[in-house]
């Protein structure tokens, strides 16, 4: 059996070894194996930078014929449909499988994002999936891809958003970047809500369609 590839769009090796450690409870079975796209920007912050990284993922995904699924770690889920058309294996985008999993947990959910010219980005795609109804709102850190994964206070910022979303009605939080994975647990125990970690739900989807 393959491994399922997770792919980090940016070129952040920190953002792919927060990753990386984030996975090592799934590591069941299948192997899993996190990549960084070294032609991706430093951090997946605009449209620009979307469209920027959709061919080198196609080209990345159709380079790994052993794979058994892939994941595909940016929250806005750059490439997905042009990946899903030129391999045969499944692939899984971040925020489709993160919001699926957050209504699995609740009602309502909230998104993270890091900074607000992500909101309407992550907004549309909500509105494209049928689920916006169930989304109670989307607050940003203010921060970079960068800044999310090893800047000092980003925990802090987490717990204060996260907070502000709980009160406003959300059942479940989603992580809106990849860069947050280490702070799931800690959250979540902060919050007294489900967390989720997208990367997370999307590796637990591949590892549910690679083992059935």
């Amino acid at each position: 059996m393959g491994p399922i590839v997770v792919i980090n769009p940016n070129s952040n090796q920190a953002v792919t070894d927060g990753l990386d450690a984030a996975l090592d409870a799934y590591r069941l079975g299948p192997a899993i194996e996190c990549l960084t796209l070294a032609e991706g920007p430093f951090g997946i912050e605009s449209d620009a930078h979307v469209a920027q990284v959709i061919d080198p993922l196609v080209h990345m995904v159709q380079s790994r014929p052993d794979a058994a699924a892939f994941v595909l770690a940016c929250y806005s889920d750059p490439g997905l449909a042009e990946c899903r058309a030129a391999v045969s294996q499944p692939v899984f985008g971040i925020q489709e499988s993160g919001t699926l999993t957050a209504m699995t947990r609740g009602a309502r959910f909230g998104v993270i994002a890091i900074a607000e010219a992500s909101v309407a980005r992550h907004r549309r795609y909500i509105e494209r999936m049928g689920v916006l109804d169930r989304l109670v709102a989307e607050l940003p850190l203010g921060m970079s891809v960068d800044e999310t994964a090893r800047g000092a206070d980003t925990f802090e910022r987490l717990v204060e958003t996260g907070s502000a979303l709980v009160e406003q009605g959300s059942d479940s939080v989603i992580l809106g970047c990849a860069g947050m994975a280490k702070h799931r647990a800690p959250l979540e125990a902060a919050l007294g809500k489900p967390v989720i970690e997208p990367t997370q739900a999307a590796v637990v989807m591949a590892l549910g369609a690679v083992l059935a």
